[in-house]
């Protein structure tokens, strides 16, 4: 009985082992872990084009794929040698030919050049940007707009599509060093040869070279990317910290967790009547204010989320809410390496008395 029973477990730890080993070849030949997974077209990917159409009240994920297979279809952007076929069918041709190349450092240089080619891509057949309103996959079908989170998630989307180890990570130093709470995103592209490259749609050349990012590394993690000599490739991260560096083979890009808060995070700052309306009304925070609670619901690490909602409840004089919630989301930016001032300073607010109130 010993020696079956030693006998299933040295098995079962042959099957682990074996699943470890699958699992980063997977890794290397340019599959994202299952929670970081959405091609294009995928049930992920559709879902976060329903929650759109849903929030929209009206219309389906398929208006959105035939309308952009069709901007696709009619670009005059074309990928040499793939001049006359479809989106899909260049994703799956490239993503077939680059998984024969055997040498990492040409196979990083044919997923940078694919990189390159979305970056125009997105630009020609989705000209607009708006922050107010290009977060919505409908607004991308009726009004031909854009922000930068729904670009970065649709090139991330295109590029595992083709096979390729891509994601989305959130900006908050941008290519001259200035801060800003999240208030930027970017795909991030994990060559073959060990190095990363940022994507990014709103800039007119492809791969900008953002000073601080969040990512994922043992949870959320505000980094600072450390780019080759005379080139864009990131070799490294410096920890906000200070304790060092760490590899690009130990960053991830951010979950489907945290992408899906964020589409409902942005459904919440930009409510009309809300947060950043000049006119705020009690309907329009009411509404801001269950689009956040949503959107730390998917993702209550969200340290975004958690501040803007903080926010949120003060202005409906909901302050012990208020205090609670900034209290949380400053915890959140401590954890993760980099606070911004906000916090802080709306959490002292929330904590005074009410107006009219002594003491």
């Amino acid at each position: 009985m010993v020696r079956v029973r030693g006998s299933r477990f040295i098995a079962a730890m042959l099957v682990l082992v074996v699943a470890g080993l699958v699992v980063r070849a997977k890794l290397w030949a340019g599959q994202p872990p299952p929670s970081e997974r959405y091609p294009y077209k995928s049930a992920q990917f559709t879902q976060f084009v329903s929650d759109s159409y849903g929030y929209a009240g009206s219309g389906n994920a398929q208006e959105f794929y035939q309308w952009f297979d069709g901007a696709a279809r009619n670009s005059p952007v074309r990928f040499p040698g793939y001049e006359h076929i479809t989106l899909e069918t260049l994703l799956k041709g490239r993503g077939s030919a680059m998984a024969s190349v055997r040498d990492k450092d040409q196979l990083a240089t044919q997923e940078q050049n694919l990189g390159a080619h979305l970056h125009k891509l997105i630009k020609n057949t989705i000209p607009r940007f708006s922050l107010d309103r290009g977060f919505e996959f409908t607004n991308t079908v009726k009004y031909g707009e854009r922000q930068c989170f729904l670009q970065a998630v649709l090139i991330a989307g295109l590029l595992q599509e083709a096979g390729r180890d891509a994601g989305v990570v959130m900006v908050y130093r941008n290519i001259k060093g200035e801060p800003s709470n999240n208030g930027h995103a970017v795909t991030l592209l994990k060559l073959a040869n060990g190095r990363d490259i940022l994507v990014d749609a709103s800039e007119p050349e492809p791969f900008p070279t953002h000073r601080g990012l969040m990512v994922s590394q043992d949870g959320f993690r505000y980094v600072e990317p450390v780019f080759e000599p005379r080139s864009q490739r990131i070799q490294a991260y410096r920890l906000t910290s200070g304790k060092g560096q760490i590899t690009p083979s130990q960053v991830r890009p951010l979950d489907v967790q945290f992408l899906r808060s964020q589409f409902w995070y942005y459904r919440g700052e930009r409510t009309p009547g809300a947060l950043l309306s000049p006119r705020k009304t009690a309907s329009g925070l009411a509404r801001s204010a269950r689009n956040l609670e949503q959107s730390l619901r998917y993702c209550p690490g969200n340290p975004l989320a958690a501040y803007m909602l903080g926010r949120a409840y003060l202005l409906q004089g909901k302050r012990g809410q208020a205090a609670a919630t900034l209290a949380q989301a400053k915890a959140l930016y401590g954890r993760y390496g980099w606070t911004p001032p906000g916090p802080a300073q709306y959490l002292a607010e929330a904590r005074k008395p009410a107006p009219g109130r002594a003491g």
